[in-house]
């Protein structure tokens, strides 16, 4: 009847064993507490119980007594709070070097992007002990990315680009779950992680079919939408040069500032007018409904590639 059952899925990626560690900590200090507290109440229970010719005193308050059951679970609550902090921000924190994915969700399915161009749909091939980081969104209601092996979850919004990030540490085949309630077909929006050897990897790409790489992708697109004729800088530039400005602060006009990343190079395209760069008049179209959040993200993959052209030096 059990055969196969497992309490606890196999910990296959960098976090889990920090991620369990701390779990554990945290159930055994509640296993602790309830013994601790039943065991006083029984053993009160039995020897002060009501008794023929026996009747209660006072009993003195202690300081020492109310120092130390103050102090001590104060330092451990501390304690506790530093160590999740430290395994959350590590978690939550994408690792600045990695194999960048693009992921959207759907109802009911995951699509992939692989950084090469390569796309899945419910499946995602990774390489074992590489830095894989996720950049996902969602097309139409909130869903959540979740591969319990890896002690990864993360709701993928619509509207908004979130990151998440792992390393796997084995070989094999992993469940991939949406966490987030998202419609009548919940519970079928699955499908799993396939990590493979790098060499293994290698050839599992060669065999897909030839697909462009983002970067191309997004400048193609960027060229037919001729975003070049207003963003190009010269003397017929009418909104601001994009090269070199991803990971930037934006100056706004009426006044304030935003980052320069990947949820406003989104809100530029669908929302123009909302937020634009001082020195500019508000005249960009919006492409609401004319591209893809797959276009969308091969845009920003472009823009994110832009660099300053290089002066140069005069005689």
């Amino acid at each position: 009847m059990f055969e196969g059952f497992e309490l606890f899925p196999e910990a296959a990626s960098t976090v889990a064993g920090r991620i369990d560690a701390l779990y554990f900590f945290l159930c055994g200090m509640a296993g602790l507490a309830i013994a601790g507290i039943f065991s006083a109440l029984i053993l009160f229970a039995m020897r002060y119980r009501r008794r023929a010719g026996r009747t209660a005193r006072v009993i003195e308050g202690s300081v020492a007594l109310e120092v130390t059951w103050s102090a001590v679970p104060l330092c451990l609550w501390v304690g506790i709070f530093v160590w999740s902090a430290r395994v959350y921000f590590d978690i939550n924190v994408p690792p600045r070097e990695g194999m960048q994915f693009f992921v959207t969700g759907k109802q009911w399915m995951w699509k992939v992007q692989h950084p090469t161009g390569q796309r899945e749909i419910n499946a995602l091939h990774v390489p074992v002990g590489e830095t894989i980081v996720l950049r996902m969104i969602s097309e139409d209601v909130i869903h959540a990315f979740y591969v319990p092996a890896f002690r990864i979850k993360q709701d993928v919004l619509p509207g908004r680009f979130s990151e998440i990030w792992f390393e796997a540490t084995r070989p094999g085949t992993y469940h991939l779950f949406c966490a987030e309630y998202c419609g009548t077909k919940h519970s079928q929006m699955i499908g799993e992680v396939v990590v493979l050897d790098p060499s293994a990897y290698e050839a599992w790409l060669a065999g897909q079919p030839e697909a462009g790489d983002p970067v191309e992708a997004g400048r193609v697109l960027f060229e037919n939408l001729r975003c070049d004729t207003c963003h190009a800088a010269g003397s017929g530039q009418r909104g601001p040069d994009l090269a070199g400005r991803f990971g930037s602060e934006v100056e706004l006009a009426g006044g304030g500032r935003a980052r320069f990343d990947q949820d406003y190079v989104r809100e530029s395209i669908l929302e123009p007018n909302r937020r634009v760069t001082a020195g500019f008049t508000p005249q960009m179209p919006t492409y609401a409904g004319q591209v893809s959040e797959t276009q969308i993200q091969q845009l920003v993959a472009y823009v994110q590639s832009l660099t300053p052209a290089t002066e140069v030096e005069k005689p």
